[in-house]
């Protein structure tokens, strides 16, 4: 399956990794770390990809051709209750967010993102007293509105601040923007744009 933004994805080689990347790439990334999709078009069909340095402020957008991954760790498999419950990590705010989450039914496919799915994916200590729990909804059809109201009530409750973004078939939207103003900024391959419908194509 062709690697979705979000995905976390590893390479055969370090010289897979391709475009016009900072210093401090080929000093604090290797193969043996994933690079994340994100979210871009280029005319050969390279995916997008960005690049985790040590540093808060250390990040990097660069390309890969699909034929060098070798691993591939969607959002989604991250949220098993029964992975989350063993992860060394399982002490740090955000899992236990995301363990109370998975302990819920939803009607939806569902994904953690940022920091705390690299944490989770490489075991990796990047995790913090302040991080946040990113996460990420699937919604190929409109979502109902009361399953999106219980599922912010659950988030409000949380012991750590948690953000979601929903993914649709043109795009992905902060779900808080799009409770509170009935419109957000959809983020597409060719760049955003507002809109009221996030499930029409431009």
């Amino acid at each position: 399956m062709t690697p979705r933004p979000h995905d976390l994805i590893w390479l055969d080689a370090a010289t897979a990794l391709q475009g016009e990347l900072p210093d401090w790439v080929s000093s604090q990334w290797r193969p043996e770390l994933p690079l994340v999709v994100r979210r871009d078009r280029h005319p050969q069909g390279l995916i997008a990809v960005g690049v985790r340095g040590m540093r808060r402020d250390q990040r990097a957008a660069g390309w890969v051709d699909a034929a060098a991954i070798r691993r591939r760790v969607t959002p989604e498999s991250l949220a098993d209750a029964h992975a989350l419950l063993r992860s060394p990590f399982v002490s740090q705010q955000p899992v236990q967010a995301a363990i109370a989450i998975a302990q819920q039914a939803w009607p939806w496919s569902w994904g953690i993102t940022g920091s705390c799915g690299y944490a989770l994916a490489t075991e990796v200590p990047v995790l913090h007293s302040t991080s946040d729990l990113d996460l990420l909804i699937r919604a190929p059809q409109l979502l109902e509105p009361e399953a999106l109201l219980r599922w912010s009530q659950c988030l409000a409750a949380l012991p750590c601040r948690a953000d979601t973004q929903v993914e649709t078939p043109y795009g992905a939207f902060a779900l808080n923007e799009w409770l509170r103003d009935g419109k957000a900024m959809l983020k597409t391959d060719c760049g955003p744009r507002l809109t009221d419908n996030p499930w029409q194509a431009c």
